[in-house]
């Protein structure tokens, strides 16, 4: 085994990984950058991007269906083709990965694919993809890991022996089942369930908990159970999946007293940390755990610092490249402000949209803050009024009263994810809500919404 001594090694290059491999090697240190799959890691090739252009695609065609009564008769012809051809060839070049090692090169890193491994304090062992001689490398500013998450496979009897899809699996689809079941609720089961199922494809959502989107206020929830309901698709929730099996192209699958036939079986029940084959013993870390404790510039211990979805903060591509120029500022010595999680922003691609930031109604009272809420109705804004079909939605703020200021609000309709900007500055800043009734707010748009909700507050 050939031994080697650089400045840093980094395990995994997701959008995290890659960002601060990339600043580091621009910063002057000699760095080393492996990933065992894709640099660039889950969101480019199987996560944000190919859904986001699945749902764009889904939702010009719920557009069309709104056309009547807006603007005459419109017919369409659905085709997949287009969306697999644009997932594929625009946004993943096949699902290489060549490009984004060239860019990591061009920065003036090294990149390896293969397995790395923590062998000691500072120090990575490199299996190569390629077969040809390992390495170990000693890091002498330090190792940063960013392994991400895989999805998790629930323990159901005889699940293992389907073939089942994954996230990885929906979007590189050439073609439509007739019939599928999407087991899990949260934003990665409800978007693919939507797309699918606006495509023609019969949709039921297994949902082990009591509502969709369980990270949401429950006012979401219901809005986005409502349009599932109106477009078709069934939900079922308190429901698990104990049983499946498969043959002669269909799936069998025992829920509750219930048995559900389906041509296509999607898991989406969450994700697995990837940590258990880093090596974290080789530092007096648990393999076991389920996220690495990180202080506020992101350092495990001396010498090793995670990012990404592995830290707990949020299993957020933004969060991930938040992370890695906080760390990166740690290794480089620059100075800079420690991390903070107070208003971290999310956005599931329903129709509608589902944004939030900071806190729940509920996680601000189980924190022991004295709350008050304020809502109001999308749909009755001028903006909604002006939008007619597919204008429903919500805004929802949480206030500490206390100090007046807002620690959370949700966002659900048209652009939810581009309403709730204006609530993250809020949020984040710990603007006065005294100063945001006093702004000025555009007339006729949606985030005029976010005036009356405040309102609502008194």
């Amino acid at each position: 085994m050939t031994e080697r001594e650089v400045d840093l090694v980094v395990i995994g290059t997701g959008p995290g990984g890659e960002a601060l491999a990339t600043g580091a090697a621009r910063a002057g240190l000699e760095v080393v950058a492996v990933d065992k799959h894709l640099v660039g890691g889950e969101c480019p090739y199987y996560g944000c991007i190919p859904t986001k252009i699945m749902v764009r695609a889904a939702d010009a065609l719920a557009e069309t269906g709104r056309a009547a009564a807006l603007a005459g008769d419109v017919s369409v012809t659905a085709s997949w083709a287009p969306v697999a051809r644009r997932v594929s060839v625009e946004a993943t070049d096949h699902w290489d990965d060549r490009v984004a090692v060239e860019r990591l090169q061009d920065a003036g890193a090294t990149v390896h694919h293969g397995t790395a491994r923590l062998a000691g304090r500072r120090r990575v062992a490199v299996e190569l993809a390629d077969g040809s001689e390992p390495v170990t490398y000693t890091a002498r500013r330090g190792v940063v890991l960013n392994p991400g998450t895989r999805p998790a496979v629930p323990p159901v009897e005889g699940l293992a022996d389907t073939p089942y899809w994954t996230n990885r699996d929906a979007v590189r689809t050439a073609g439509l089942p007739g019939s599928l079941v999407v087991v899990g609720g949260g934003p990665i089961g409800c978007e693919l369930a939507q797309v699918f199922a606006r495509f023609g494809v019969r949709v039921t959502v297994v949902q082990h908990g009591d509502r969709l989107l369980p990270g949401d206020e429950p006012e979401a929830s219901e809005l986005v159970a409502a349009t599932f309901a109106e477009e078709g698709i069934r939900v079922l929730t308190g429901a698990e999946l104990t049983r499946a099996s498969y043959a002669d192209g269909t799936f069998t699958l025992a829920v509750g007293d219930e048995t559900l036939t389906a041509d296509r079986l999607l898991v989406a029940a969450g994700r697995t940390p990837n940590l258990d084959d880093l090596g974290l013993e080789t530092v007096g870390l648990d393999p076991s755990a389920r996220v690495l404790d990180v202080d506020e510039r992101l350092r495990v211990q001396d010498g090793l610092w995670a990012i990404g979805d592995v830290t707990g903060r949020g299993a957020f591509t933004h969060v991930s490249m938040y992370q890695s120029a906080v760390a990166l500022r740690d290794i480089t010595g620059e100075d800079g402000d420690p991390a903070s999680y107070h208003a971290v922003p999310h956005v599931t691609f329903t129709d509608p949209e589902v944004a939030g930031v900071g806190l729940t109604e509920q996680a601000a009272r189980d924190a022991g803050l004295t709350v008050r809420t304020g809502s109001t109705r999308l749909e009755q804004s001028s903006r909604g009024f002006t939008h007619g079909p597919g204008a429903r939605g919500l805004v929802k703020v949480v206030e500490d009263a206390d100090r007046g200021v807002l620690v959370g609000a949700t966002v659900v309709g048209p652009a939810g994810g581009e309403i709730v900007g204006l609530l993250s500055v809020a949020v984040h800043a710990a603007v006065p809500v005294a100063t945001l009734r006093g702004m000025i707010y555009a007339y006729p748009t949606f985030h005029r919404a976010i005036e009356s909700a405040l309102a609502d507050l008194s």
